[in-house]
Parts: C-alpha cells; structure tokens; sequence
C-alpha cells in the first residue's frame, strides 16, 4: 500500500485538480485587481459619494469614524496593531483558509470558493459606480497606517504618491468594504467548521475585529462595511443552497406513512391505526 492509497480520501487531491483550482483564484484574483484599479473614478465624484454616506451617517446616528479614529491616533502602540491587521490579515488569512479547505474539507471549499469569488467581483460594480473616498482622505482624519509605516514594511501616503504607487492602486474603491466582506467569509466558514457553540460564536470575533480596524485606522465608513458583510452574507446563502450544503427539509414521519399498504409492506402499520369494525351480538340484534 502506497503513502497516497494509504492517505484519507480527503486529502487525495489530483495535480491537475490542484493546478485547475490555484489557475481559478490567482487568475480571477488578478482580474479583479486589473479591474479594480481600472474602476477608479474622479476625486471629486469620489469625495462626493463620501460626504454623501457621512450625512447619512449622521441621520442614521452612527457617524463614530471620527471619533474613533482621533481616540486611536492617541495610543501608538493601538495604531501600530492596527495598522498590521488591516495590511496582513487580509492577505494571508483568507488565503490560508482557503487552502486548507481544499485538502481538508472538499465539501465546503466549491461552495466557500464560490462564494468568495462571486462576492469580490460583484464588489467590482460598486467600484465602477459608486467610487468612494475612505474618510483618511477628506482631510479630517488621520491616515493610521500611513503615520505607523515607521513600525512596519508599507509607505507614507507621501512615499507612496513619490513613488507612483496611486497610480497602480484604486484610492477610491472604499464601497463596499471587502476587507470587511472577506473577513466575514472568513468567520462563517470557521463557525460552519466549529462543532461547538462557543467556538462558532468566536468564529465571529474575527470580522468584528476587521470591521472595526477598517473604521478606526480611517480606511472605510460603516456603510461600507455594512455593505461588504451584506454581500457576502447573500452570496454565501445562495451558494450554500445551489451546494446543497442546506439540504431541503425532510418529510415528517406522518408524511411519510404510505396510504395504503401491501402484503409486503409493513402489515401491521395500517392494522394498528385502524381498528375492525366490533362484532354485533346475535342476541343484542334480535332485540
């Protein structure tokens, strides 16, 4: 018996199968990027949109990106550990876990697969007509990772414009927040994973994170996170259906109960709850 004979059945995953799956993220993912940036819109019509989510903000009474992200800007150390979550997790959880699912879990993955993919390019419509200014480039909010970039391995916004990165990433692509979407695609796999209600419930910690690190560091509104999550939350519903990961109700066991039975098929089923007709007493008729 040979190692791969050997292995379970789950973690038996053909070459090509492996080759066809990794051609199908890393080229739709380059296709989304390529597009994304081809997405950007004006500056204007961007900080538009902006203003116009903040004063809605504002009427709804959940406008606290302003005020949590100048409360942030008073801890370094909180900037920093902010900073390194919105510029990796999102880059290497999502990724890893998908990975994962692929040689452990094959009957989650082409559903969760699915998902992510056809969450993040329907993300693409928002970029191409609602563009969106994150709130660090109206001017009244730090840019927290930017003013971190001491601490880590990114640049200044100043670097950053030197350098011509603007010009290869879309600034404006703040609606519907994916870093929030990816991050909840993320926690429903895990609580579908976990066997335990506790863990399930933790599972959630993690897009609760990501939601607010994106809304104190000044990269995304609330609505844009709401957005995100909206997103993925429908897509992973329709995919978990068309996977059959949410299989129709069974019938009830009284539905179930064949009208009319034969010989062959449980005899005494319709003789229990049909009880014969009572004998008539010969003397009791005469009278």
């Amino acid at each position: 018996m040979t190692l791969d004979e050997a292995a379970p059945p789950r973690l038996r995953r053909s070459r090509g199968e492996m080759l066809r799956e990794l051609g199908l993220v890393v080229g739709l993912y380059m296709a989304y990027s390529a597009t994304r940036l081809a997405a950007s819109g004006s500056w204007d019509v961007a900080k538009a949109h902006a203003r116009g989510i903040l004063g809605f903000e504002r009427w709804l009474g959940i406008d606290v990106e302003h005020s949590l992200n100048h409360a942030l800007a008073q801890h370094t150390s909180l900037e920093v550990l902010s900073s390194y979550w919105y510029q990796s997790a999102h880059f290497l959880v999502t990724p890893t876990l998908l990975v994962v699912l692929f040689f452990r879990r094959p009957t989650v993955y082409k559903p969760a697969r699915t998902a992510l993919i056809a969450a993040t390019v329907l993300a693409l419509f928002g970029y191409f007509f609602f563009p969106t200014a994150p709130p660090r480039l109206l001017g009244e909010y730090v840019d927290t990772v930017s003013e971190s970039a001491a601490y880590g391995w990114w640049p200044t916004a100043e670097q950053q414009a030197a350098s011509g990165a603007n010009s290869v990433t879309n600034q404006v692509a703040a609606m519907p927040s994916m870093h929030v979407g990816w991050a909840l695609w993320v926690s429903l796999v895990l609580a579908v994973l976990a066997r335990r209600t506790w863990l399930k419930i933790a599972a959630f910690g993690y897009v609760t994170t990501t939601a607010l690190v994106v809304t104190v560091t000044g990269n995304h509104w609330v609505l844009d996170a709401v957005a995100g999550a909206g997103l993925v939350l429908v897509v992973s519903w329709v995919c978990a259906r068309s996977y059959g990961l949410w299989p129709r109700r069974e019938p009830a066991a009284a539905e179930r109960t064949p009208t009319f039975a034969t010989a062959d098929d449980e005899p005494f089923a319709l003789a229990s709850s049909v009880e014969p007709p009572p004998e008539l007493d010969s003397d009791a008729s005469r009278d």
